[in-house]
């Protein structure tokens, strides 16, 4: 223990012990007073012998287990402290590399669907061109069959129109001859 707490402690006792002025009908002074003069060195010799067999070494070295003590729980206090702020780093690191690569998601699925969109209009136009081809080609089929019908039932006509002016006619040969003349400038 420190002299000047030890000194502070011999001189202190005293003083608390005194008699008050105002209850006491003599007024005495703490260092006149016996009882306060046996109590202090009581205490003195107390202290002492308390000294001599080690009790302050005791209380010291306890104080001193304590104060390591505390010293290990504040250190291990610091480094938990350093490895939560170390995982809160790497946790923002991962966040903000997750950020990111949700970005590059978003970016990489909008180029798809532009892609897509593009890829869909075009086979959109393809779709529809073929559907204009073959439409057109049922249109020029249906115009060759018509044209082959009318030509047939143009012939139809002619002939029966020629087997009618034959059969009444007398100049039927040159009828016939003219009229299938006829006939073949207009179907060529």
């Amino acid at each position: 223990m420190k002299p000047s707490l030890f000194v502070l402690t011999m001189f202190a006792a005293p003083m608390a012990l005194a008699v008050e002025a105002e209850h006491a009908e003599t007024v005495t002074h703490w260092y006149s007073d016996p009882t306060t003069n046996t109590a202090f060195a009581a205490m003195v010799i107390f202290l002492l012998v308390a000294a001599r067999m080690g009790a302050f070494k005791v209380i010291t070295s306890g104080l001193d287990n304590r104060a390591t003590g505390i010293q290990n729980q504040i250190n291990e206090a610091k480094s938990l402290r350093e490895e939560a702020a170390k995982l809160m780093a790497d946790a923002k690191t991962k966040a903000r590399e997750a950020e990111a690569a949700a970005q590059d998601i978003i970016k990489r699925a909008k180029a798809d669907a532009a892609t897509m969109m593009k890829q869909a209009q075009a086979d959109l136009e393809a779709k529809v061109a073929r559907r204009e081809a073959q439409a057109e080609q049922r249109i020029a089929r249906a115009e060759s069959e018509a044209t082959s019908d009318v030509r047939s039932a143009a012939a139809d006509a002619a002939t029966q129109a020629a087997r009618d002016i034959l059969s009444d006619s007398e100049n039927s040969d040159s009828l016939f001859s003219k009229a299938l003349k006829e006939i073949d400038g207009r179907l060529n």
